[in-house]
């Protein structure tokens, strides 16, 4: 039988997932690496990890599923976005993979925005210029590190550095590279001028091509390192929120997909770029062909969980060692027996910084209003309602550029909660669908892949083999306290970002 393999490399971990051609999931693995954050700003890690990470994922995947390496026909590469990884002229690592989260680029961000700002969401579509994008991180370089900067070969994103490692080959498409102020979206090319004032050359770039394109077969130092055959096609996936749609079934208008991982992001096929006449939403280009992705991301969702589980869940995460329980299952289940609006604490999710729907990298997290009698249970509660109030906002501005919102695919980690799809449904007023296979990204890896070798003529027959609904979830009896609970939260989020601006801008 013929196999698919995704490969999706994210915020926090790898992850690997084995396919049949109808959407059977033979096996998935993840492997988990804890980012370096040097100081308050930073957010780094070697890129070796990440190479060394997906080797173990496939390894493990291959033996969990007892398939052999030559039934594995194709495998497609996705990944987060924006992440810098920088090489050498032997294509080695010479500097920490600067990590989309990463905000020490703030005064680059600036210089780029007085130059740049008139002109930028027509030619990449992001409506502001922050330190995430990778164009701030070069230029960081170049005036922070300027002798990494001078032996710079390639400036890489992690999906082009595991399909380097991969293949030999330096290659990237547009829907990985759309967010990294160096890509126009319209030509779907460089943009000079960018490249221009950062003082880099094109050769340093890897090459565009289309996403979902099959860009050679596995190398033997890689073949033998995951144990896969030479003959397994390597194809080009894109950036993880685009991957993650095609998964949930999101390839063409009129579909609305929520992922919750280490980020929270919205996802809204379009055909037409320039649809938000207010130019806020974000715009990414589609790993569907021709198709753009309205995606607004708040930088720390389902992160926000992990920091909370990481720092005060120690009795949670030892309970799962001893019971094989998943440590976040064991943590949300404190906030089952907590009221809506966790008695009156109000958590705003902003641990990195805010993007949508307002742009503020200068945002922090806060709970607010708890007292003597709050429990850790009103915490977690507080965590799951702050990041679906930020998915009712953002919502909101979809709705706000003209865009019908009926229904929301939930996936991702967070997408298994059933409390947590209960929680978005009541304060959204709106449905929440899942799917049987959360890891969207993964399975959107496996269509691109199967339409590159040739098993689907296409993403919409991949989409209607592989992606199947599990459950709708109807807002209940509690949705009405959180529709009056809403404008304390968006009232809360709009004082408290001035109170950021005014106390973090200054330092």
């Amino acid at each position: 039988m013929d196999l698919l393999l995704g490969i999706d490399a994210g915020t926090t971990s790898v992850k690997a997932g084995l396919f049949t051609p109808d959407g059977r999931c033979l096996a998935i693995e993840r492997q988990e690496y804890k980012l370096d954050t040097p100081g308050v700003e930073r957010a780094q890690l070697d890129p070796n990890l990440y190479w060394q990470a997906c080797v173990n994922t496939v390894r493990k995947v291959l033996a969990d599923s007892q398939q052999t390496a030559d039934q594995v026909i194709a495998l497609a590469v996705s990944s987060q976005g924006e992440t810098l990884v920088t090489l050498d002229e032997n294509g080695d690592p010479i500097y920490p993979a600067i990590v989309w989260l990463d905000n020490r680029a703030v005064t680059q961000a600036q210089a780029l925005s007085h130059n740049f700002n008139v002109q930028v969401y027509e030619r990449t579509g992001i409506p502001e210029i922050i330190p995430t994008w990778s164009a701030c991180k070069m230029l960081w370089l170049k005036e922070n590190e300027a002798d990494v900067f001078s032996r710079a070969d390639k400036f890489l994103l992690v999906q082009d550095y595991l399909i380097y490692r991969l293949t030999g080959r330096f290659v990237t498409d547009g829907s990985i590279s759309c967010t990294t102020l160096n890509f126009d979206i319209v030509r779907n090319a460089w943009w000079d001028e960018m490249l221009a004032f950062i003082g880099i050359k094109e050769s340093q770039l890897p090459e565009i091509v289309l996403p979902g394109m099959n860009v050679g077969t596995i190398n033997p130092q890689a073949a033998s390192d995951l144990g896969l055959s030479t003959h397994t096609r390597v194809v080009t996936g894109g950036m993880d929120q685009a991957v993650g749609a095609i998964g949930a079934g999101n390839y063409q208008p009129g579909i609305i997909s929520e992922t919750t991982g280490a980020a929270l992001a919205i996802q809204v096929t379009i055909a037409d770029p320039g649809m938000d006449k207010n130019q806020l939403i974000p715009v990414c280009f589609h790993s569907v062909t021709g198709k753009f992705l309205l995606v607004p991301v708040c930088p720390t969702g389902g992160m926000a969980l992990k920091w909370f589980r990481d720092q005060f869940g120690q009795l949670e995460v030892e309970e799962s060692k001893k019971s094989q329980a998943d440590s976040y299952d064991l943590t949300t289940n404190l906030a089952g027996s907590v009221p809506p609006g966790s008695d009156g604490l109000i958590m705003l999710p902003h641990l990195m910084g805010a993007f949508s729907p307002e742009v503020n990298p200068s945002a922090r997290g806060a709970f607010v209003g708890f007292t003597l009698s709050h429990t850790r249970g009103h915490f977690v509660r507080a965590t799951l309602e702050g990041v679906a109030y930020l998915l009712r906002r953002n919502l909101d501005s979809i709705s706000s550029a003209g865009i019908s919102v009926n229904e929301i695919i939930s996936t991702g980690g967070g997408s298994r909660s059933r409390l947590w799809n209960q929680i978005k449904a009541n304060i959204c007023n709106l449905p929440v669908v899942t799917l049987k296979n959360e890891e969207t990204a993964l399975l959107g890896d496996a269509i691109l892949a199967g339409v590159a070798s040739g098993i689907y003529p296409s993403i919409a027959e991949g989409c209607q083999s592989m992606v199947a609904r599990k459950e709708t979830i109807h807002p209940n009896q509690d949705a009405a306290s959180y529709q009056r609970l809403y404008p304390h939260y968006c009232e809360l989020d709009q004082d408290m970002s001035n109170y950021f601006r005014h106390v973090y801008e200054e330092k």
